[in-house]
């Protein structure tokens, strides 16, 4: 679809990576581009026209995931947009993050997103984000602000929908079909000519297409769109492969799905609004990414962990993600109280591990301090189920359940 705009557009990055062709090899050799197209359910990129996933699958995978946290539970999460983004880029639910809406009201910032972790591990890389939304990068992430340790992005493109003069607004979401266009040509350009080690490219148009026409021809041809301009972002990253003999993570998500029959809404805990999608390039991926159906959280971990970022051990208990592309332990921890007695079940991966298993009962770390935790015992991984004797004392709120295994860290919640 819209061949010759695209062609246009990648004759543009062309011109322009001529220029470059006498680029040093960058000291950082992994770096990672995540991409969000808004608004995808997974029953249509399935349908829908897309070479360019189909390229990156092809050398990777297409992972079945999940948003909306647990259904009906302490980590139920709104299927909104703003609320899918922080989900993916703080790797933990709502109750943590507390981005419950596109107002970004009052986002929870003790719960570091990626590109804080990955400064604090690495003050030297480079981050940057490319996004139709301002309100991604200074409120979302919170550039600058106290909260976040002034957190300040290296490269960012953002703000077009702000100019209305160069981008009339119109009600058929035109204008911002073009300013993600910009967002993508100026990524890609970007990516190549600077190679930042962590970035963010956000698209708008597909969800705003959805909800203008719902399941309808005009939805699919933006899907296919928005494929073309995800391949200009991804023809940048191959082209620093082959020149520069770096190692790239390409990681292209959505951050909700649709309602069923129409796909004009979304926010709701139907199947086809929780039911989204990754698409990775890389085929590596782990028993538990095989096994099953993955979550919006895992995106966080995966990410760190394969650009080999520090976390502290406070921030990594807090976490509700699993990586997907090396093996664990475990993964799926899920808890019950019943009078003093603790009833855990996991998907098992590692025969012969074993887990320790922690409680604590307060919750410092939303604001700021630490909780501390008490060994309760110690599990074999194997059997994917212990029960524990455990008193939750009455005053307490929450009981904060840790399953640590040799390779990664569990956490689930009981509230009263």
């Amino acid at each position: 679809m819209h061949k010759n705009i695209l062609n246009i557009i990648r004759g543009t990055l062309l011109i322009g990576a001529l220029s470059l062709s006498t680029l040093s090899i960058s000291a950082q050799q992994k770096k990672t581009v995540l991409i969000i197209m808004d608004g995808i359910p997974t029953d249509m990129i399935y349908n829908a026209y897309t070479p360019n996933l189909d390229r990156i699958r092809h050398n990777g995978v297409l992972l079945e995931s999940y948003v909306g946290g647990v259904r009906n539970g302490y980590s139920e999460t709104p299927t909104i947009s703003s609320n899918g983004y922080a989900t993916h880029l703080i790797g933990t639910w709502v109750h943590k993050h507390d981005v419950w809406d596109n107002s970004i009201k009052e986002p929870n910032y003790h719960y570091p997103s990626m590109f804080r972790l990955f400064k604090d591990s690495k003050p030297d890389g480079k981050i940057a984000i490319y996004s139709t939304w301002l309100d991604n990068r200074t409120k979302l992430l919170g550039e600058g602000l106290k909260g976040t340790d002034n957190l300040k992005f290296d490269y960012h493109f953002d703000g077009l929908e702000l100019d209305t003069v160069a981008y009339p607004h119109d009600d058929k979401s035109n204008y911002i079909k073009r300013i993600d266009t910009a967002v993508a040509l100026e990524a890609a350009k970007s990516i190549y000519r600077d190679a930042p080690d962590m970035s963010w490219v956000y698209l708008q148009h597909t969800d705003d297409m959805g909800h203008i026409y719902g399941e309808d021809p005009e939805f699919y041809n933006s899907i296919s769109y928005m494929d073309g301009l995800v391949g200009l972002v991804y023809d940048s990253v191959l082209q620093r492969e082959n020149e520069f003999g770096e190692d790239w993570l390409v990681v292209v998500v959505t951050d909700h799905g649709r309602t069923p029959l129409t796909a004009k809404h979304h926010g709701g805990q139907s199947e086809r609004e929780r039911n989204t999608w990754i698409v990775m390039n890389k085929k590596e991926i782990n028993q538990y990414a095989t096994e099953r159906q993955v979550a919006a959280v895992d995106v966080l971990p995966t990410i760190c962990d394969f650009m080999d970022v520090e976390i502290d051990n406070t921030v990594l208990t807090e976490l509700d993600g699993t990586p997907l592309l090396r093996p664990v332990d475990a993964a799926n921890l899920s808890a019950r109280l019943i009078g003093d007695q603790l009833i855990l079940n996991w998907n098992a991966y590692n025969e012969d591990s074993t887990a320790d298993v922690f409680v604590t009962f307060s919750n410092n770390f939303a604001k700021g301090g630490r909780d501390e935790y008490k060994k309760v015992g110690q599990v074999p991984v194997k059997e994917g189920s212990a029960v524990l004797e455990v008193s939750m004392p009455q005053d307490a709120k929450v009981m904060k359940i840790l399953l640590k295994t040799k390779t990664n860290t569990l956490n689930y919640w009981i509230r009263k």
